[in-house]
């Protein structure tokens, strides 16, 4: 079984956007990098839930996209596909994280599923 383990809301103006969600719910921010990409801690560790981040904005419809950890990104591409889905993005490596794509359901909503690999690159 896999779980939701990221999520990603984007923004239009991420600064705002982490004023929004510090004041709102008390989130802390760091940013990854040199991309316009925020990690979000929601929580201490010991909690249940999820951590996740706001990212620039890169088109108008762009949806929140949950990401679910799954063990093998090949075997995971073959089942959207043989389930009625599509990749929308296909893998690639995030260095020291792991593979990632994108893909649509059935119905056409947009999630993310991540092959951790601290050798990614």
């Amino acid at each position: 079984m896999s779980r939701v383990i990221h999520f990603e809301i984007p923004s239009t103006d991420p600064d705002r956007s982490m004023t929004f969600y510090r004041e709102v719910f008390g989130w802390e921010f760091n940013r990854w990098g040199e991309e316009p990409y925020w990690l979000v801690k929601t929580g201490e560790d010991e909690v249940p839930g999820i951590n996740g981040a706001i990212a620039s904005q890169k088109y108008p419809e762009q949806p929140v996209i949950n990401t679910v950890e799954v063990t093998d990104i090949e075997q995971t591409i073959k089942a959207v596909e043989k389930q009625g889905g599509e990749i929308v993005v296909s893998k690639m490596a995030v260095p020291t994280v792991g593979f990632i794509i994108y893909f649509k359901d059935p119905d056409g909503y947009v999630s993310g599923a991540l092959q951790p690999d601290a050798n990614a690159s």
